[in-house]
């Protein structure tokens, strides 16, 4: 099985997935562009790495019984589900601020959270049969974890377009 657990950045990817008990190989795509180097430079603007977006799919290509983690992972190819984890954007803008975001970048999260930018690209690059969309909002990272591994188990059905944040624009 070939997961995608991926939403903007301050849903809880990382932690919700630190917390599945699963015998998928969880890998976070994030650290793996840094030690691999699946990237093609700096965006000096940001101060973040740009991924190589084909490099990442080469890096993943014919692995099976993987679960990646990132605001990214929607992009691989061939995955059997993609769990988009998402949250109220007043809350996330929130979340990435006491995490040492700036309140600029907090505010260009936070408007793609409310547009839904991963949820379609998930949507468009899978279809909506193999989409399960994760309100965070006001859930446990562990409640979480536990909506994560009911798609692993096949106990939850798809679910995109189940949550709107367009009021937030």
């Amino acid at each position: 099985m070939r997961v995608a657990v991926t939403g903007t950045p301050g849903t809880g990817k990382t932690t919700a997935t630190g917390r599945l008990d699963t015998a998928l190989d969880v890998a976070h795509l994030n650290d793996l562009v840094g030690t691999e180097g699946l990237y093609d430079g700096v965006d000096a603007d940001r101060g973040s790495k740009i991924v190589d977006v084909d490099a990442v799919r080469d890096h993943f290509a014919g692995r099976e019984d993987v679960l990646v983690e990132s605001h990214l992972a929607h992009r691989l190819d061939d995955l059997d589900a993609v769990v988009v984890l998402r949250c109220a954007p007043e809350t996330l803008a929130t979340r990435l601020q006491d995490r040492g975001d700036s309140p600029e970048k907090a505010a260009e999260n936070a408007d793609s959270e409310a547009l839904a930018i991963i949820l379609s690209e998930a949507v468009r690059g899978h279809g909506a049969d193999a989409v399960y969309e994760i309100d965070t909002t006001d859930r446990s990272p562990d409640a979480v974890a536990a909506a994560i591994q009911a798609v692993l188990d096949g106990d939850r059905e798809p679910s995109a377009g189940t949550v709107d944040y367009t009021d937030y624009v």
